[in-house]
């Protein structure tokens, strides 16, 4: 294992030694947007009041040229914007600081040289998974090629890790989470597929478990085939209190898992061998976890979860006595990559395509499914009572968050969105494939 440590004050040091105490994931009001999806995780910004309507000419509070290729999303918190970018062949990866008020560049900070980057398929970008941020620190992952913790203010490098093996076959995408005093990444590629528990504080592995299915399917010769598509996932974890167990939710290439975060202990888990490339972070409410299963012949499944030691096929018709089993599950419409919405018993998804679809979260039934346009890799946003989505065109259609279609406006600006929105006080931070944006009434 290799950590490289440097060196900080004795204050800071006071500090790291506190934050070894167990703690509650729990964020600070100061931090808008702390994460991939939210506060919260699930892409809702409570309270928020973002604009209904913007273009290049109204409602563009300031835009600023972000250098690289990245689709991870900003993250925000005291002021300030923190981004992760890269030099399109792979070679430098960089974190940007933002102010958040005026778009301007605070600092530009290289953190890794990689001298021989793996492939990453044009789609994708070096740059994918998002940071996440407290009040005091900064985690940016770039998967593999490196991870490293800073401090929020000065960007000192307070620890880094280069030594995690994965081969990621057409780019990484997983983004970490903050777990108490963990810091939580999903590691699932063509070689090897893992969960990995971080000491926040000294970077130190608290504990690293092997994902318990994998593709396995015999090819002509009799033996495993090892086709690096089946076998890799992009899903975001998300921690959740089920039954008044804290559970490690985690989507790899053949099963959704729930661990024990404290220890990496696999509690249970939904086989669905037939997909892969899982991209979304699960969602849950009403008793019940929402996930859709990635590409192939993807489904949404609504999960309720299960007891210690329990294994479920997800393509089972029945679920037999276990108390692991499928609510209701959907093949029409499905996202791939942009993850769920929910809302008031209302789950909202857009497929890659653009048809966008509004099921009963109780009982499956589809209220509606519309085609608003556009290809969409970008994850929706729930503000207001309005469900916002961005296309990779650059187009922003806002629609109703109810159980009638109702389409509220359609923007367009910038040069497509492949990055996921992020919002602060009343206004929207959008990344598009070159520019910074924040919109605001």
């Amino acid at each position: 294992m290799l950590i490289r440590m440097h060196t900080f004050p004795v204050a800071a040091r006071f500090l790291a030694l506190l934050a070894l105490l167990p703690a509650t994931p729990a964020y600070s009001a100061a931090l808008d947007w702390p994460q991939y999806r939210g506060p919260h995780g699930d892409g809702s910004a409570r309270g928020s009041q973002p604009p209904v309507e913007w273009s290049e000419s109204k409602n563009v509070r300031w835009s600023t040229p972000i250098p690289g290729k990245g689709w991870a999303s900003p993250v925000i918190g005291r002021g300030r914007i923190w981004i992760a970018t890269a030099t399109e062949d792979g070679r430098e990866l960089s974190v940007l600081t933002l102010d958040a008020a005026s778009g301007a560049v605070q600092r530009t900070q290289k953190l890794f040289d990689v001298a021989a980057p793996q492939f990453c398929h044009k789609f994708n970008s070096y740059a994918s998974p998002t940071p996440v941020l407290e009040p005091d620190r900064v985690y940016v992952t770039f998967g593999s090629p490196g991870t490293a913790a800073l401090d929020a203010d000065s960007g000192q490098v307070l620890w880094e890790r280069r030594d995690f093996e994965c081969n990621h076959y057409r780019g990484a995408g997983s983004s970490p989470i903050l777990h108490g005093n963990l810091l939580i990444m999903n590691f699932d590629g063509s070689d090897h597929q893992y969960v990995v528990a971080l000491d926040k504080t000294t970077g130190k592995t608290a504990w690293q478990v092997q994902r318990s299915i994998d593709f396995k399917d015999l090819g002509p010769d009799g033996k495993p085939m090892t086709e690096g598509d089946f076998r890799k996932a992009f899903s975001t974890p998300h921690v959740a209190d089920i039954d008044g167990v804290p559970t490690l939710l985690s989507q790899g290439a053949k099963a959704t898992y729930a661990y024990l975060p404290a220890t990496g202990e696999e509690l249970w888990r939904v086989e669905e061998r037939g997909n892969h490339s899982a991209s979304t972070r699960p969602v849950l409410g009403l008793g019940m976890v929402f996930i859709p299963t990635g590409f192939s012949q993807g489904q949404l499944l609504a999960i309720r979860p299960g007891k210690k030691g329990e294994v479920l096929d997800a393509n089972a018709e029945t679920a037999g006595s276990t108390q692991l089993q499928i609510a209701w599950r959907s093949k029409r419409s499905v996202p791939k990559k942009p993850s769920l919405i929910l809302h008031e018993g209302l789950l909202f998804g857009i497929e890659d395509g653009g048809v966008a679809t509004c099921w009963d979260a109780r009982t499956g039934e589809t209220l509606w499914n519309e085609r608003i346009g556009g290809n969409h890799s970008a994850s929706p946003l729930l503000a207001a009572g309005r469900i916002y989505f961005f296309t990779e065109e650059g187009k922003g259609v806002v629609v109703a968050a109810s159980r009638e279609f109702k389409r509220l406006a359609e923007n367009t600006l910038g040069d497509g969105f492949m990055a996921s929105p992020s919002v602060t006080g009343n206004a929207l931070v959008l990344r598009s494939r070159t520019h910074l944006y924040r919109i605001e009434d």
